[in-house]
């Protein structure tokens, strides 16, 4: 049953939605809260008309010079302490009992808003018709309303506009991800982005860094397996074919022996490359503290037959407790490949020397000396090449130890020297790891 995939939620469209109706909210608010403060102000103004025009009446100013009529929307009428109207100005008869101050009256199925002021001679009401009043509130509340309704298209779209334009680099960053070939995993441009969106693109560098140091790896493994391999695989094949023209059991029996070593010797070349291909494709990322005491007893259990196969004394010279950190498992290869290589180099009845000191400078430092003849001062820039062998070395190997060595070393941080043992005479391999 096929499912079906929703939609992925759009940044952009989310942020402008929230944005776009926080804008309308607020000036819907706005607009309302104007509406509300343009209809109290235009009801206190026309009460304030209404009351000075009372007071002139009081003090004899003429309601309407000149010849000119009263507007129709206000009725001024004067009456006589004893109830006698003096004076009414066109329109319908106001009640002669009227409420001193402001009130609501209704006259012939108009409402009227009313100021009535006594005197001792007279009594003034001076009214206005509610209805063209608040015609005229309404007129001026919209007024205010106005700039509020015409200001908020023109801001949803400046917010509309500076959106995209601060979500550009996120849509030029998709572009040029998007416009790249398969293989191209060179790091992405960091200038000109957001902070925001910077941590991303450093995260995306480093796995692009990672996955092209794994796809580097894989092909220089792909490419020594092809060089390396083809001498050993024709030697394998010549051998087989001594074996099956071996005219006696002797003769077969050494072209077996030497078809066997010849197979071992191609077991431990594909295991040290896959080795070295593992120890280039780490990543760091899952670094622990590792012991290197502890470590180097591991290592020293791993070379140890070997060693008593040789009558070599392998061991710690001196008890340091230092961490580092790292992978176990892989700087248990680098170890065990210094170990392997000063087995193999030194003398029958020789000696081989782990040491964990201080590093120069601060860090600490993981020593293997052994009396071996060591490497001419020459050679030791070049020993760290894949396959390279001294001119003089003896025994068997793939060349690929010291690369390991290296490989490893490299992905902690760390340096390797290679040097004279003072103590021992032979060589001297200082890994120095930085300080914690």
């Amino acid at each position: 049953m096929s499912v079906a995939l929703r939609p992925a939620p759009s940044l952009r469209r989310q942020l402008l939605w929230l944005v776009l109706a926080a804008i309308a909210l607020v000036s819907v608010l706005q607009a309302g809260t104007a509406y509300r403060n343009a209809l109290a102000q235009a009801d206190a103004m026309f009460d304030e008309h209404l009351r000075e025009l009372a007071r002139s009446v009081q003090y004899g100013v003429p309601l309407f010079p000149g010849s000119r009529a009263p507007s129709v929307d206000l009725q001024v009428q004067i009456w006589t302490p004893d109830g006698v109207q003096v004076f009414r100005s066109v329109g319908p008869v106001l009640p002669a009992q009227a409420l001193l101050g402001f009130s609501d009256i209704e006259v012939e199925g108009t409402h009227y808003r009313v100021y009535a002021l006594q005197t001792p001679e007279h009594t003034i009401q001076v009214a206005q018709n509610r209805d063209a009043r608040q015609a005229v509130a309404r007129g001026l509340a919209w007024r205010a309303v106005l700039p509020v309704a015409l200001l908020t298209p023109l801001l949803m779209a400046a917010v509309w506009w500076l959106i995209n334009q601060a979500l550009s680099p996120v849509e030029r960053m998709r572009r040029q991800v998007a416009a790249r070939p398969a293989d191209d995993l060179s790091a992405l441009p960091e200038a000109g982005l957001p902070e925001e969106v910077l941590p991303l693109v450093r995260e995306l560098n480093l796995l692009f860094e990672r996955v092209r140091g794994a796809f580097d790896a894989q092909r220089h493994f792909v490419a020594d397996a092809a060089h390396e391999l083809r001498s050993p695989l024709a030697a394998l094949k010549l051998q087989a074919q001594a074996v099956r023209r071996g005219a006696d059991d002797a003769s077969r029996d050494a072209a077996v022996q030497r078809l066997e070593s010849g197979i071992e010797r191609s077991i431990r070349l594909v295991t040290q490359m896959l080795v070295l291909a593992r120890a280039e494709a780490d990543a760091p990322g899952d670094a622990r503290p590792v012991e290197l005491q502890q470590l180097a007893r591991e290592a020293v259990a791993e070379v140890l037959p070997q060693a008593h196969e040789r009558r070599i004394d392998v061991g710690l010279a001196t008890e340091r407790e230092a961490q580092v950190r790292g992978r176990h498992d892989a700087l248990l290869v680098l170890l065990r490949n210094l170990l392997e290589n000063a087995v193999k180099y030194a003398p029958e009845g020789g000696r081989v020397d782990i040491a964990i000191e201080p590093a120069a400078g601060g860090g600490v430092a993981l020593v293997v000396e052994d009396n071996g003849p060591g490497i001419a001062e020459a050679e030791r820039a070049r020993v760290f090449d894949r396959f390279y062998r001294t001119p003089d070395a003896t025994g068997p190997g793939s060349g690929l130890g010291l690369a390991i060595v290296r490989t490893v070393a490299e992905r902690h941080g760390a340096t390797v020297d290679l040097g004279r043992s003072e103590r021992l005479g032979g060589l001297r391999v200082e890994v120095r790891f930085p300080a914690a």
